[in-house]
């Protein structure tokens, strides 16, 4: 599970203008880092097919074989073996190193994996040091730290107040019940459904304000029910998790990853080509599936079957969706963005204000790499206009170490302008072969 990708400074796109054919994306990375966990939670031993291999999910991997979970990989890593504790992950079995009473965890970037862990490892015994990169230092983590401590848990700050690196000093968490806001990260939300099982008692989460990124939590829900635990919701505001033990469904398959198809997607309407995406259909889980509906209401074609979607692209230009409220897929809106440069009249994305506690402030990035390419941008706090220029401007873009924006502005190259993307290896957060993809079938 290393993950020992080269990391060239930059990639140069050539001009394209055409873009046919059909290719398979990886699993998704959502799907997997919550099936990884629940699996070391469960009882049993469970078989993964299709996982992600990708920075974000190595360490969520590596992570969970340093705390001494039975992990077996397969060499491209789409396969895992994980013999689950059937309870909390107690520190006391970790052989720690070098002397030190704690167990210290490196999770680079990894979002899911930080604020997921955080959760998890409160449930067990021991102390945990949870730490990763810089841009980790400045993802707000305060809101689950504060929803933990009022369920008991004992967690300090080891440098800034309110953001990683934390230290757990694990003793089990209360049940009862705990409120959390839900309008800065629905990954609080998610952490605290898949520990409230072992809870001391049933627990009743309620959400504060607004519920963004909703998907998201239907997807952990959704992962809970496979492991044998079905929360009860009223409108996603109030859940109510049973006291349980996860159970082993014995194998699980991990769909393709939606908010990776919205790429390849995005290119056949830019290009006015024709592709078949596989790995994601009509049976997808994920809330980025509603990608397809952007593509739809700008004027590609699209069809789709369980396992499938198919986009044909117009020719001319793409119809502007004036304005459009991303909230529900914030992933994929920045995909929207990019087609917005290739509307026919200016189009905003609202709805958006976690762009800016996310890889990067991806409000601030992607107005700054817009405007490179000749696009007029404007910005608030929670949403972004985009004036798509009448001519496209060939542009070196800065990436921010942020996978999704090298993604993203890939696909400008379609409108016919060279491209330079620089630290293209931040792609291997989520899709280490993206670049070998994209171009493999564009033209």
């Amino acid at each position: 599970m290393d993950t020992p990708f080269f990391r060239p400074s930059n990639i140069q796109i050539p001009a394209l203008k055409s873009y046919n054919g059909e290719l398979r994306v990886p699993g998704s990375k959502s799907i997997t880092n919550r099936v990884l966990l629940v699996s070391a939670l469960a009882a049993g031993t469970t078989r993964l097919h299709n996982l992600l291999k990708s920075d974000d999910t190595s360490y969520m991997g590596e992570a969970l074989k340093s705390l001494g979970v039975h992990v077996e990989m397969s060499e491209d890593f789409t396969e895992a073996v994980i013999e689950g504790c059937g309870a909390p992950i107690d520190a006391q079995t970790v052989l720690l190193e070098d002397g030190k009473n704690f167990a210290g965890l490196y999770l680079g970037n990894a979002g899911t994996a930080m604020r997921s862990l955080c959760a998890a490892l409160a449930l067990g015994h021991g102390v945990f040091h949870l730490s990763g990169e810089e841009r980790m230092k400045e993802r707000p983590i305060r809101d689950l730290v504060d929803a933990l401590r009022s369920l008991g848990a004992d967690i300090s700050y080891l440098e800034t107040e309110g953001f990683p690196p934390v230290c757990i000093n694990a003793h089990g968490l209360k049940g009862g019940s705990v409120s959390v806001r839900g309008n800065i990260s629905s990954q609080y939300l998610t952490a605290l459904l898949i520990c409230a099982p072992y809870a001391e008692s049933p627990l009743h989460i309620h959400v504060e304000g607004e519920l963004i990124s909703a998907p998201y939590i239907l997807l952990t829900l959704d992962v809970m029910k496979h492991f044998g635990i079905e929360v009860k919701h009223a409108d996603l505001m109030d859940f109510y998790v049973p006291k349980g033990v996860y159970k082993t469904p014995g194998d699980y398959m991990v769909e393709g990853d939606a908010s990776s198809a919205s790429y390849p997607l995005a290119a056949a309407a830019i290009a006015g080509g024709k592709v078949r995406v596989l790995g994601v259909g009509t049976d997808c889980r994920q809330g980025d599936i509603a990608f397809v509906d952007v593509l739809k209401k700008m004027g590609a074609a699209v069809t789709m079957g369980p396992d499938w979607v198919e986009c044909t692209g117009p020719q001319g230009k793409l119809k502007s969706l004036g304005e459009f409220n991303a909230v529900e897929i914030p992933d994929a809106a920045m995909t929207v963005a990019v087609l917005a440069l290739f509307a026919d009249a200016p189009m905003t994305i609202s709805g958006i204000a976690s762009w800016r506690v996310k890889e990067t402030d991806r409000i601030a990035a992607m107005a700054a790499e817009l405007r490179k390419v000749g696009a007029e941008v404007r910005e608030t706090t929670d949403s972004i206009t985009i004036f798509p220029p009448e001519n496209l401007q060939p542009a070196t873009i800065e990436t921010y170490n942020d996978h999704r924006m090298a993604m993203c502005f890939s696909l400008v190259a379609l409108g016919g302008v060279p491209i330079k993307i620089m630290d293209p290896a931040c792609i291997n957060k989520t899709y280490p072969k993206y670049f070998d993809d994209f171009l493999r079938i564009a033209k």
